[in-house]
């Protein structure tokens, strides 16, 4: 490549305050509401924590949203809901965060790993049948897919939408009636994302999404289950806060009664309204704030044009909650982590999505996972990086991003 090809965009100024990976952005209007809340006197879950139910189920278009405190803990009780067991085993993408996987062990399954699609980065359609054909065994007398290898039945799917790309849930989806699996979308990433015209969220059974500040929205700490299933949202409720059958709502409310039963073993997973204070607002600005992440992923091409990269993909049927901006180094002379070092000298933030799951300690020691089992999602580890991406970024911002980007593929050249 003509290093001439590589010139920087602008000159070189003066070292510029930080620029951070990812920022929340929130206004006078969270501020206002979170007062309002303190006076109120009702801090936990109660009425703005239904409100933001309300409103988050009909931006979805499910019947059902239960607020709870993580994305972590809405997968949590996703499986706990369905009656995972020791006895099960869970599929998912190696190319996640740890609490997709994680919430499959503390249920006492087993996680399973299929490798990813090169292009979006989401579990591998293709090589999910294979996994299928090939590790499991059909039951036909009790209905039910088993893996041959450790004997557990498997119960369910969760499709993570990588960067807030849709994964392809009309053959997942497919794949899952036909050997009777539940299918949980992990829409951490995936907040306003549409496949063929249908929302994120209402692809699945059930699915799963997170306010964490890095987020498309942000409460703080969050998270958010969606389902058509009124029966099912219903146990997920009582399972979210000790499996009382009574929230502190209704029973310390003007008409309230303080009797309430254990219905089952729950955890302590609620919402509060301090939280929801925050998202009922964060959810009014969401399509403000996919504009303009939808502006900034069409500015990166541009800046970033004839550079050893590849880009992320958006396909033709969906549209993508762009939550990320990952970028896949694709030079002989500069590697992601020189790279990475280069933009943080310039005080730019970046961030790696994410170090797949079967390299990480507890998964080889546990599960027998090793290095090269999934080579699509090491490949892309070892070369990918994600760009500071976030609404509050300004034009300006986003051109320094490219700057620095083209000089330090300049400067590695030169070098």
């Amino acid at each position: 490549m003509a290093t001439e090809i590589l010139t920087p965009l602008a000159p070189e100024t003066h070292k510029q305050a930080f620029l951070p990976f990812s920022a929340p952005w929130f206004g006078d209007e969270e501020k206002n509401e979170i007062l309002k809340t303190l006076d109120s006197d009702w801090i936990t879950t109660g009425p703005r924590t239904k409100a933001f139910e309300a409103k988050f189920a009909d931006y979805i278009g499910t019947g059902e949203a239960v607020a709870v405190s993580s994305c972590t803990a809405a997968l949590h009780l996703a499986l706990a809901a369905i009656g995972v067991s020791p006895r099960d085993a869970v599929i998912t993408s190696p190319l996640t965060f740890a609490a997709t996987a994680n919430v499959i062990v503390h249920q006492g399954a087993q996680p399973i790993f299929v490798d990813i699609d090169p292009d979006t980065y989401n579990l591998d359609p293709d090589k999910l049948v294979t996994f299928i054909q090939q590790q499991c065994r059909w039951d036909p007398r009790n209905r039910a897919l088993w893996t041959k290898k450790t004997n557990k039945r498997v119960r369910a799917i969760i499709p993570v939408h990588y960067a807030g790309h849709p994964c392809d849930m009309d053959r997942i989806n497919a794949c899952a009636r036909e050997f009777r699996m539940t299918v949980i979308e992990d829409a951490a990433h995936a907040l306003g994302a549409t496949s063929r015209g249908r929302k994120v969220g209402r692809l699945g059974d059930m699915a799963c999404f997170s306010f964490y500040p890095t987020k498309n929205i942000s409460t703080g700490e969050g998270g958010m289950l969606t389902t058509q299933d009124p029966e099912l949202a219903q146990r997920i409720r009582v399972l979210s806060l000790h499996g009382i059958s009574r929230d502190a709502w209704k029973r310390y409310g003007q008409d309230g009664s303080w009797r309430y039963d254990i219905l089952d073993a729950g955890f302590k997973y609620n919402m509060t309204d301090l939280s929801a204070a925050l998202g009922i607002h964060q959810l009014e600005k969401l399509p403000r704030f996919l504009k303009r992440r939808v502006e900034i992923a069409e500015q990166y091409p541009r800046l970033l044009a004839d550079l050893p990269l590849k880009l992320p993909t958006a396909l033709p049927h969906t549209e993508s909650a762009w939550h990320l901006y990952p970028v896949q180094v694709r030079s002989s002379w500069v590697s992601r982590d020189q790279l990475i070092a280069t933009l943080r000298a310039d005080n730019i933030g970046t961030s790696v999505h994410f170090i797949p799951l079967h390299l990480m300690s507890y998964y080889q020691r546990r599960f027998g996972y090793k290095t090269g089992d999934f080579p699509v999602a090491e490949s892309v580890f070892n070369r990918i990086v994600s760009l500071p991406f976030f609404p509050r970024m300004t034009d300006s911002d986003v051109e320094r991003v490219g700057f620095a980007m083209r000089k330090a593929f300049v400067e590695s050249v030169a070098a």
